[in-house]
């Protein structure tokens, strides 16, 4: 999923969608610090006008939830946040280190309550960025929420009360609430007061916020996790990145899966709101895999229910889930706050929808407050694997039937027009027109027989391609949620399938200008 790197100037250049993020530390060439200690304390007091503009209440009758990632510029980000936000009388709860799901449970919890919540993560991007997401109990903020606070952030008004003698900070153990509230799932959907004994779970935290889950949520209930690794929190990364998609990160997982003869292994980002999974064969379960493993966790208790997964999803995912679950699934667009908010709109009107989930690993079930949440999914998995052995089965049972595409190939084509937006929706429109009229014999030639080229209908984002025939597979051609960046995937169900789509596609950019398709 692509993200905004926030390197221009000014507050407003750290929009990234429905959070914010920038350059937090000096070391990376070309990189300018631009969330600095001042834009931090200017983004707490935009956030402080935004809420009270929209609940009517003053600062110091609010209370604020405060977390952290790994990373190193946290405690310095933190610290002034935490400073402003004292300063005008909110009651703080510093919660340390934790997880930006965990951030956004302080404000549903019985013991906390929370009005809001911060928590100070960039989640997978490297150790010099960092940001801030935002919670209420109504779930995260949306991207017009982040303008809103951005541009309230480099005003003066409404003009905010100061405190003579701000109080400090409490100190709340949200984790140890977190882990308490994981325990409970698992030991209400197992039933037993040791229910994970016999279970050897490998728990790879990435040095990120995610290593209380194999020490307060697995090994307390009987889990043998021995076998996990970088469990402590170090924001310098010195092992792998904190990414569930990154390919060293699962080759790490994985290799330790197989070396352990473990029953599972669960990995984490940095900030822990995505997860994935390694069966008991040292076999990723990731990407198409995952969603199709989270579906099957929720297909017998709500037969029938959608499937909102991101648009890049394969066309075997999609015959797993309506020919093998009995599923619905639509394929809508990237990025996470995109196909939440589309379940939740779909189940707001009435249709049968329980799951969304995007291949980066980021899951939200309905009945968990529509919150994308790596813990949770890892928790419901864990559950299976436990009944499952209990069967002398493995986790792989569960997407047994899940096909992969033979090739699969990504391409990032930069867009060099200055108004990169405008550009890209033209060629998207070139690309439907072409499709319609010169596609079919383009991929004749490369293919070197009868193609048969359509537009897929409906389809939510860019322009998704169907090839049938001499070769046959599909690409999807679409824009970068932020960048001038069109990303192109395609994929085949036979091998030479990608290089043929890939030169027809050549065919099509050779008349393209203003787009550089050189890695085609």
């Amino acid at each position: 999923m692509e993200k905004d790197m926030g390197l221009g100037k000014g507050i407003v250049s750290l929009r990234n969608g429905s959070d914010i993020r920038g350059v937090a530390l000096e070391g990376v060439e070309g990189e300018q610090v631009n969330l600095t200690p001042d834009a931090a304390r200017s983004i707490a007091r935009g956030f402080l006008r935004w809420y009270g503009q929209r609940t009517g209440k003053t600062p110091d009758l609010m209370t604020v939830a405060l977390g952290r990632d790994s990373r190193l510029s946290g405690p310095a980000i933190v610290g002034v946040v935490k400073e402003e936000l004292l300063a005008h009388g909110v009651r703080v709860l510093d919660c340390g280190i934790a997880t930006t799901p965990a951030m956004f449970m302080s404000c549903v919890f019985d013991e906390v309550k929370a009005d809001a919540s911060i928590m100070v993560t960039a989640s997978h991007l490297p150790w010099n960025r960092n940001g801030l997401k935002f919670f209420t109990p109504d779930g995260g903020v949306e991207s017009s929420d982040i303008v809103s606070i951005t541009e309230l952030a480099e005003t003066d008004t409404p003009e905010l009360p100061v405190v003579a003698e701000p109080a400090d900070a409490e100190q709340l153990d949200l984790i140890g609430l977190y882990s308490a509230h994981l325990r409970k799932i698992i030991c209400d959907q197992l039933g037993t007061d040791n229910p994970l004994a016999g279970l050897t779970v490998v728990v790879d935290a990435g040095n990120g916020a995610g290593g209380f889950y194999a020490t307060q949520v697995l090994a307390p209930l009987g889990a043998d996790v021995s076998g996990s690794q970088f469990l402590e929190p170090d924001g310098t990364f010195p092992n792998h990145v904190p990414n569930p998609e990154n390919e060293q990160a699962m080759a790490s997982i994985t290799q330790k899966v197989r070396d352990t003869g473990a029953d599972l292994g669960v990995i984490f980002d940095t900030d822990v709101d995505r997860s994935s999974a390694v069966d008991e064969h040292a076999r990723e379960i990731n990407r198409n895999a995952i969603v199709a493993l989270a579906a099957t966790l929720v297909a017998q208790d709500h037969p029938g229910t959608t499937i909102v997964t991101d648009s890049v999803t394969s066309d075997e995912l999609t015959r797993f889930l309506e020919d093998g679950l009995g599923l619905k699934h639509m394929r809508y667009r990237r990025g996470y706050r995109n196909v939440i908010n589309k379940m939740v709109e779909l189940s707001a009107a009435g249709t049968a929808c329980f799951l969304a989930i995007e291949t980066s690993g980021h899951a939200a079930f309905m009945d968990n407050y529509a919150l994308d949440d790596g813990a949770y999914l890892a928790t419901l998995i864990v559950c299976a694997a436990a009944r499952l052995k209990r069967e002398g089965k493995g986790i792989s049972e569960l997407v047994a039937g899940l096909e992969e595409p033979a090739e699969t190939r990504e391409v990032r084509m930069r867009i060099t027009d200055e108004d990169f937006r405008a550009k890209g929706a033209v060629v998207l429109e070139q690309c439907e027109e072409w499709v319609l009229n010169g596609a079919r014999d383009a991929a004749a030639i490369a293919a070197g027989g009868p193609v048969a080229v359509t537009l897929v209908n409906p389809n939510y984002e860019g322009v998704r391609v169907n090839f049938s025939g001499a070769v046959n597979g599909w690409f999807l051609l679409r824009m970068s949620l932020h960048d001038p960046i069109l990303p192109l995937n395609i994929e085949s169900s036979e091998p030479g399938g990608v290089q043929a789509i890939t030169a027809t596609l050549r065919s099509f950019f050779e008349g393209i200008e203003g787009v550089d398709s050189s890695s085609l």
